[in-house]
Order: structure tokens, then C-alpha cells, then sequence
């Protein structure tokens, strides 16, 4: 992430004829602010994914209970989105990046101070208010620091900050509960003193001045000519995240019961295995192409929903081989839909149809583990699982072929009067741009 950050400014920067040496350490700054936030916040998400078992324990509730907890974020998350991703640009960047980090450490201090499931529901709500509001914000600051307004390189760097936090919040989690005191303690007193450096690193943000639009809620529309292409990545995009929340929300649970595995540590290293695998092949997606990334990464999709299908998660060897197939998956598939949805929408339309996409996108995360706990009331775990998985793994060749139906479909070039940049041939830079990306790797942008 260091190596990338810094080829990401140093390069784009040097590119920008004529700028000072301040501003270019300044936008490097910048940059790394808001990738330092993003990463930190999206730690704080995912820190209670190796504890959910020691809470089931400590406060007795069920697995659907387990579940809708988990749930409660990606629900939250989604309509947070809409509502303050207009903020940033009404109230500035940095009154909602503070607004970010003082939500975040309310949060945290709910679940080291719970004394019941329903101090966690209300954690969980205010860490989806918090990353649902900074995500804009954060992400824009990243892609107008970038002196030559490389989108896909802008969107990959984004990409990596969410998912490489992701990935570090169950394994902190994990360690500090395993080898160090106060296991549901110390993980979110250690995540404050992170916030408190985000905090600072927010703090020193140029102030940028609010726009004269007023702040209005992001209503999610997708242009009627685009609604195909965006639609399939939507719905690839719903399968990555399905697979990697099925991971995050009760494979731990699962392994602790039918595998007996009783070291945190080990369980919160197997489901940071799946973002981690996810991070190390992001940087492909530019290289390979949206389309193609996204073909091989619903392949690798299918691979670990049939494992999960037939073990339910009980097989640690299986479960182990599946959360590298499902990082795989997941890194192509999701940056692929992504890099579809930048390259597609239209600039004057496209706070609405990443408000629409990205709903999807978090909808898979909450929706499928939802169901799982529904199942439990009459099922164990392991079969809940395996029905779940069963039926994620039949909608992968039916998105695939709706996938290979958009590709022959020709591409709209504008919509509404606000014409999107142009996403395949012709002569003109962004075409180039994108022509470049495709052939080359994303560091190399």
C-alpha cells in the first residue's frame, strides 16, 4: 500500500508541468489522509468479526441474532450513502471526514462498553453511518489529487484502502484477543488511538469551501440506455460481496463449532485471507480489463460457493481453500464492476448511479447472511450455509451470461444531455488513457 500511495502522487504529480514542490507534497498528504481514514474506519467495521462467538457466549443470543447484527451495518451503510455522500460537497470535505471519525469512536466505545446485544445493533449502526459518509468524501479526495484525473487509478487506490481494511480488522482483532488481555476490550481501545491519529491527519486537511447546492439526498437512478451494463455489474458486484460477508459474518462461528477451532487468531487470519487475496489482485483488474476481470473473478466466485456448498464451512482444509478462491473471486469481481461503473456513468449522473450500484453492492453483503439466520431457526449453521451457497453458486452462470449479453451490447456514450467519457475506441485521451490501463499495470499508470 506505501509503494503504491507513493508512485500514485509522486508520479501523478510530477506529471502536472509547472506545479511547486508544496503543492505536490501537499496533494501527496492529501492522498494519504484520506486512504489512512478509509482503511482505519473500515478496520473499525470489521474488528468484531473473530469476537461474534465470545458475544454469542457472553450475552446468549441466537445466530439470527448473530447474523442481523452483522447485518446492521451493510443495511445502515447503504442508505447512509445517499444521505451524506451530497455532504461533502454542501459542507466540505473535511466537516464530514471530522463528522466520519466522531461517529466511528461512538461506535467503538459501544462494543467495549456493551453489556448486551443491543449495545452491538446500535455499534453497528453508527459504524454504517460513519463509513457511509466518509466514502464519498474520502474517494473524491483521492480522485481530484490526482493531476491527470486517472479514474482508474484513482478507483484502484480507493479499492485497496476499503478492502486492505477489511481485511485488517479481523485479523487485528483476532491476534489482540488471542495473545493479549481483554479480549472484547482491547481491540476497540486500540482502534480510538487510531482514530485519534485520523483525527489529526483530517484536521490538517486544506479547508475547502461548500458548494452553493444545497445538501439534498442522492436519489439512485441509472441512466435507461445504460441500465444493462450497470445492472450486470451491480449484480457481480452483489455476488463478491455475498461471498466475502458469508466469510465476515458466520464462517468464524462455524469453524469454532464444527471444526473446533478455538484460536481467534487463527479464525480471524482465515477470513482476512479472503481480502487479503482480494487486495493482491486488484492491481490486475486495469491490466486485464473490467470485462475480463470480471469473468475469472465469478469463476473463482463459483469455486468457493460449491466448496462452502458441500461443507457448510465444517472442513477447515476446504473452508481454507474456498477463502483463497473467494479473495480471488472477489478482487476481480468487484474491481471489475467498479472500473465498469467509472468508466460507464455519466459525469452528470453519477452521484445516482453509484448511489444505485453501490446499494447493491451492500445489499449482498447484508442480505445473504440475513437469510442464513432466518434458516437457523430450523436448521444448524453448516446447512444454513450450504443452502445459501448452494443458491449464490446458481446465480453465477446466470450473471455471467447477462455479463457476456452487456459486452455485445453497444456502449451508450452519453445520456440525458451529460455525456459519460468515452469507454472504447476512438482517438480521443480518454480513450487512449483507458486503451493504456488495460495493457498496462495500474502502478504503471
Amino acid at each position: 500500500m506505501g509503494v503504491l500511495l507513493r508512485d500514485f502522487s509522486v508520479q501523478g504529480c510530477a506529471g502536472a508541468s509547472g506545479e511547486l514542490p508544496t503543492l505536490r507534497r501537499e496533494r501527496k498528504r492529501e492522498v494519504r489522509a484520506a486512504v489512512y481514514l478509509l482503511v482505519v474506519l473500515t478496520i473499525g467495521a470489521y474488528l468484531p468479526t473473530p469476537l461474534y462467538a465470545g458475544y454469542q457466549q457472553a450475552f446468549g443470543f441466537s445466530d439470527l441474532t448473530m447474523t442481523l447484527i452483522f447485518a446492521t451495518f451493510a443495511l445502515v451503510t447503504a442508505p447512509s450513502l445517499l444521505l451524506f455522500g451530497p455532504a461533502a460537497d454542501a459542507l466540505g470535505r473535511r466537516v464530514v471526514l471530522r463528522a466520519s471519525v466522531i461517529a466511528a469512536a461512538l461506535a467503538s466505545g459501544c462494543f467495549a462498553l456493551a453489556e448486551g446485544p443491543e449495545w452491538l445493533f446500535i455499534g453497528r449502526a453508527i459504524q454504517g453511518v460513519a463509513l457511509g459518509a466518509a466514502t464519498a468524501a474520502a474517494t473524491a479526495l483521492i480522485a481530484e489529487r490526482d493531476p491527470d484525473g486517472n479514474r482508474s487509478r484513482a478507483s484502484v487506490v480507493a479499492s485497496m484502502a476499503f478492502v486492505g481494511g477489511t481485511a485488517a480488522g479481523p485479523l487485528v482483532a483476532g491476534m489482540l484477543a488471542e495473545y493479549a488481555p481483554l479480549p472484547l476490550l482491547l481491540p476497540y481501545l486500540a482502534h480510538l488511538v487510531l482514530l485519534s491519529i485520523g483525527w489529526h491527519r483530517v484536521s490538517a486537511l486544506t479547508a475547502s469551501g461548500a458548494r452553493a447546492s444545497r445538501w439534498r439526498p442522492t436519489r439512485p437512478h441509472v441512466p435507461k440506455g445504460m441500465r444493462l451494463r450497470l445492472g450486470t455489474a451491480a449484480g457481480v458486484g452483489f455476488l463478491a460481496w455475498t461471498v466475502a460477508g458469508l466469510f465476515l459474518a458466520v464462517i468464524p462461528a462455524v469453524l469454532g463449532r464444527a471444526a473446533r477451532i478455538d484460536n481467534l487468531a487463527l479464525t480471524g487470519g482465515i477470513v482476512a485471507a479472503v481480502l487479503v487475496c482480494s487486495v493482491l489482485v486488484l492491481p490486475f483488474v486495469p491490466r486485464c480489463g473490467p470485462e475480463t476481470a470480471q469473468f475469472v473473478g465469478l469463476g473463482a466466485l463459483l469455486g468457493s460457493l460449491l466448496a462452502l456448498a458441500l461443507t457448510g464451512g465444517s472442513s477447515l482444509p476446504m473452508t481454507m481453500a474456498a477463502a483463497v478462491a473467494a479473495g480471488v473471486g472477489h478482487g476481480l469481481a468487484y474491481g471489475g464492476a467498479v472500473a465498469t461503473i467509472d468508466a460507464t456513468a455519466p459525469n452528470g449522473q453519477r452521484g445516482s448511479v453509484n448511489g444505485a450500484v453501490y446499494l447493491a453492492f451492500y445489499l449482498g453483503t447484508g442480505v445473504p447472511t440475513v437469510a442464513v439466520g432466518l434458516l437457523t431457526l430450523e436448521q444448524p449453521l453448516t446447512t444454513a450455509i450450504s443452502w445459501i451457497s448452494a443458491t449464490a453458486a446458481a446465480l453465477v452462470p446466470l450473471i455471467g451470461a447477462a455479463l457476456a449479453h452487456a459486452n455485445r451490447t453497444p456502449k451508450q456514450a452519453a445520456c440525458s444531455g451529460d455525456a459519460a467519457e468515452p469507454v472504447s475506441g476512438g482517438d480521443s485521451p480518454a480513450a487512449g488513457d483507458q486503451r493504456r490501463s488495460r495493457r498496462e499495470p495500474f502502478w504503471l499508470l
